[in-house]
């Protein structure tokens, strides 16, 4: 039995649109801007280290600003589902270290999450894998996001 010329597509078709649909199930990856208006701001200079660290305002306005901003590629909850990098590896190891030890570990891992946040980061073929979000996100808001972040390595290390 012959079958219509349509009813042949119509595999390729479902499958055209299961693929579609897969790529719209990424969601809105459209900056949003955070808002910090609960904090003091950082002021007119530039901070290398997070001023908001251990912060509890700062870590729940982090943890909006991930939920519509990060958690699409870095996983929900700052959990890694392996499509994007481990946010939690960035300072995992400054947990357990000396006091002294430890602010220049957290310092370290602050320059390079902010640099990245706000810059971006490029392959070697030139293209973006992580956005720019330097157009969009205050100071304040990258070290909302980062006492987020710092939070939950430390709760999920201990």
């Amino acid at each position: 039995m012959k079958f219509p010329i349509y009813w042949r597509s119509l595999p390729i078709g479902l499958l055209v649109i299961f693929v579609s649909l897969k790529a719209l199930a990424h969601g809105d990856v459209t900056p949003h801007p955070i808002d910090t208006s609960g904090l003091k701001p950082v002021g007119q200079t530039s901070v290398d280290a997070n001023p908001y660290r251990g912060n509890e305002k700062a870590v729940a306005i982090g943890a909006e600003g991930y939920m519509h901003n990060c958690a699409g590629c870095h996983g929900l909850n700052a959990v890694s589902g392996g499509v994007a990098p481990d946010l939690l590896a960035l300072a995992r190891d400054c947990v357990g270290m000396k006091a002294a030890e430890q602010a220049a570990c957290l310092k370290e891992s602050d320059e390079y999450f902010k640099d990245i946040t706000l810059h971006g980061k490029k392959n070697g073929e030139g293209r973006f894998t992580m956005p720019a979000y330097g157009s969009v996100f205050t100071d304040e808001a990258v070290w909302a996001v980062k006492s987020y972040l710092d939070a939950r390595t430390f709760e999920m290390n201990r």
